[in-house]
């Protein structure tokens, strides 16, 4: 199960990849990469994780790898204490298959 904190957030498509920083506190998710915001909720239940988290564009930087700066996603996987292992779909390009690794960043 995830503790609240920061966390390294590693995703890739079959085409491209990239990273960002994610806060997971009680429920809630909150960060960002050089140009998007994220924002949305999570659960846990044991081992499992999931996630429904929309994105947008706050600031000029590096294009999305979804090709789309304004997305929701859903987010399902596993998680043990320091990291998450989930694959998810995105409403506005159902057929792109996508993958996320969350680390913990130290305290």
């Amino acid at each position: 199960m995830l503790r609240n904190g920061s966390y390294s957030a590693w995703y890739r498509t079959p085409q491209k990849e990239g990273t960002g920083i994610i806060v997971l506190n009680d429920g809630k998710i909150t960060g960002g990469n050089g140009g998007l915001v994220y924002n949305g909720t999570y659960f846990q239940n044991g081992n499992r994780f999931s996630a429904v988290i929309t994105t947008w564009r706050e600031a000029p930087g590096l294009p999305s790898i979804f090709g789309i700066d304004n997305i929701d996603l859903t987010l399902t996987g596993t998680s043990a204490p320091t990291t998450a292992s989930c694959t998810g779909t995105i409403k506005q390009a159902p057929d792109l298959p996508f993958e996320v690794t969350l680390i913990r960043v130290a305290d």
